[in-house]
């Protein structure tokens, strides 16, 4: 099995692989799906934390438009938002998207390809050294680890939206 040591690997399964992506042994196209991975578990993530938080904290206060008369504690949680946000709003939302997607060359062999967006959410300090390979490569598995388990999460918080309502 060529990816068994790769990160991200986890015991008791090994290489999680239940369609038969990798079957082809193709490196490049596991370091593409792998990029993907780590993208989409970023934002699964955000949006995790995006659908709980104003659950738990309340809302902003002020206004979302304020010149459509939108205040934020007018929007709902949940599912409900989405036809709430006005369509500036959703150009924002979009525009911020291509932005990332275009800021950094994500090209293969290129350390944008990898994760590496130039920028760090743990500053180096005493529990992240990023020239330390086994801190970095532990802060990876993390990572990867963490976006699995919010991309399972965000999955169920939209079904139990949409089966419930709340």
């Amino acid at each position: 099995r060529s990816f068994e040591s790769e990160i991200g690997v986890r015991a008791p399964t090994g290489l999680w692989d239940p369609a038969g992506f990798c079957k082809d042994h193709d490196a490049a196209r596991f370091a593409r799906r792998r990029q993907t991975e780590i993208k989409h578990g970023r934002v699964a993530m955000l949006a995790a934390m995006g659908y709980m938080t104003p659950e738990i904290t309340g809302k902003w206060p002020g206004y979302l438009s304020p010149s459509m008369g939108i205040k934020f504690e007018d929007v709902p949680n949940g599912l409900a938002a989405l036809s709430k946000v006005p369509a500036a709003g959703w150009g924002q939302i979009i525009a911020w998207m291509a932005y990332c997607e275009i800021s950094v060359n994500q090209k293969p062999g290129t350390p944008g390809a990898k994760g590496e967006l130039g920028w760090q959410g743990i500053p180096p300090g005493p529990s992240y050294n990023p020239n330390d390979k086994e801190s970095k490569s532990k802060k990876l598995k993390s990572e990867i680890a963490n976006g699995r388990l919010a991309m399972m999460a965000i999955i169920g918080m939209f079904f139990q939206d949409g089966l419930t309502g709340s």
